[in-house]
């Protein structure tokens, strides 16, 4: 057994240390290589997904030969080429584990056919769940206040917004509700938020990560049972119990009465399943069982991971920026009522520069990975110059050459942005540079919701989402950070960032703030 072991490993090392000698782009200048097996492995998936633009747009790793290009002329060709570039199977094997065959696992043809409903109408229609559960979120935050002896209270608002959100998908997704905000601390959490905890938000959450990608690039390691595996197995099956029953209970109902149950449901599940069982639909179309149940660890993941992320993001801005934060709640408090529609949300401008600001600076999602499925030439808008001191104007990209596309490092690349990129400043987008008009995009010339066919169908949720729980908690509450900047710093799970408090202990992401009640001055 042992020697097989080792023969299989000595195998594909092999295959990676002839990838790399034999590679069109072994002559792309790279970082120096940390170590002789991993490569610049850890550098790609970190550190460099901020920092490198600012010295070059193009660099190779070593060992673990991937491409890293912030070229947007390259990237726009990526994006309009989605049938070349597609996700690493590695990276759609690993989700498929935990999600199914889901949107974010499949590609082509069936990402075309997996489409969730996402439509601005349908948006509207759930802006009223975003304001309750908002409402909710500010009424346990203000007795928290409320209980503390000079009016005020230090709260970890992450885990608050993860159940808030958590409840948000759970009603607006399947329909299911968690009632999460509802719970008291010392309540045992529902099954599925327990296993989100451990698998993203808990200080083995990279292990985890990191042993899930191993199995999907190496197979053989499929038959240990790696650490995480219990806590992956956990969630996958609480998700798919939840789609079976609301599944069947929708079927059964749908056959009853035509469908007429599902007219009044505003859920996105009941949308994709109704919309999946019209008569109108070609057979070769529509969805399978399990296809359909793979949407909802979609929904929980995009719908909650992401979006409790990037309010997080945004107060934790806020906080530092005192008067952004009393222009933006000034704008808020002109309107008169707690439930504005979606329209009068998004009529707001200063409350759209925050969020853009915000989607910017602090995307959720920092890189993403894409895989040429051929042969291609990557056309370049800046040459680059080989180690050999020669110039090229497009890049040789191989079959099976694996490409980082740095979301975060492009929103916030001083190429393009200006000399304060980095800065968190709302007034940018009054005016913002001609430069950015070359990124491809899907909202606000930002990659944050990536581009093309495979852009993210959620980004209207997430965005109406945000601004709602902005909407609510600025108008009510003052923020302040309750621990000196220098000590949050991104905590990276997967693909997604969260922010952590650093210290002796590392317990998880996780952002404590200060907050006291607004009381609007009266003359």
């Amino acid at each position: 057994m042992a020697g097989t072991l080792l023969c299989y490993f000595a195998f594909h090392l092999a295959q990676f240390l002839y990838r790399d000698a034999t590679s069109p782009l072994r002559h792309v200048a790279g970082p120096a290589s940390p170590s002789w097996i991993f490569g610049n492995f850890k550098q790609f998936t970190r550190s460099l997904c901020s920092v490198l633009p600012r010295s070059r747009r193009w660099t190779y790793g070593r060992q673990v030969p991937e491409l890293y290009t912030a070229d947007l002329k390259a990237l726009n060709h990526i994006v309009a080429n989605s049938a070349v570039y597609q996700k690493p199977p590695p990276s759609r094997k690993s989700n498929r584990r935990l999600m199914g065959n889901g949107i974010f696992v499949v590609e082509m043809d069936d990402h075309k056919r997996q489409n969730p409903a996402f439509s601005s109408s349908q948006i509207r229609l759930l802006n009223e769940v975003f304001l309750e559960k908002s409402l909710l979120l500010r009424d346990m935050l203000a007795a928290r206040a409320q209980a503390g002896s000079d009016g005020e209270a230090r709260v970890e608002i992450l885990s608050w917004l993860r159940r808030m959100t958590l409840d948000v998908i759970g009603q607006a997704g399947a329909p299911i509700f968690f009632n999460s905000l509802d719970k008291s601390d010392s309540d045992a959490p529902d099954p599925l938020g327990r296993a989100f905890t451990e698998l993203f938000h808990s200080p083995h959450a990279n292990r985890y990560a990191a042993f899930r990608m191993a199995q999907s690039i190496v197979p053989i390691l499929e038959i240990f049972p790696m650490p995480g595996w219990t806590v992956r197995r956990n969630a996958r099956n609480a998700m798919h119990t939840i789609g079976s029953q609301i599944l069947a209970r929708s079927r059964a109902r749908f056959k009853e009465d035509g469908g007429k149950d599902l007219d009044g449901r505003r859920d996105l599940l009941s949308v994709l399943i109704k919309a999946n069982m019209s008569v109108d639909i070609p057979e070769s179309q529509r969805l399978s069982d399990a296809e359909v149940i793979a949407q909802i660890p979609t929904f929980f993941i995009a719908g909650h991971e992401t979006t409790s992320s990037a309010a997080v993001w945004a107060l934790h801005a806020l906080s530092h920026d005192i008067p952004v934060q009393d222009k933006l709640r000034a704008e808020l408090l002109g309107i008169a009522t707690d439930t504005p529609t979606m329209d009068a949300l998004n009529a707001l401008p200063y409350l759209e520069w925050v969020v853009r600001e915000t989607m910017r600076v602090h995307s959720p999602i920092m890189q993403l990975r894409r895989m040429a499925m051929a042969d291609d030439v990557l056309p370049l808008a800046q040459p680059y110059i080989d180690t050999h001191g020669t110039a090229h104007m497009s890049l040789p990209i191989p079959k099976g050459q694996v490409i980082h596309i740095p979301v975060l490092a492009i929103n916030t690349d001083k190429d393009i942005w200006g000399a304060d990129a980095d800065e968190f400043r709302p007034e940018r987008w009054a005016r913002v540079p001609d430069a950015t008009s070359a990124i491809p995009t899907a909202w606000a010339n930002l990659m944050t919701f990536f581009a093309g066919p495979h852009h993210c169908l959620g980004f209207r949720f997430s965005i109406v989402e945000l601004k709602v729980l902005l909407f609510t908690l600025i108008r009510a509450f003052e923020v302040r950070p309750a621990v000196p900047r220098a000590s949050i710093k991104p905590y990276v799970t997967g693909l997604v960032q969260r922010p952590m408090v650093v210290g002796p202990v590392h317990k998880g992401s996780g952002l404590p703030l200060i907050i006291r009640p607004y009381k609007v001055e009266t003359a």
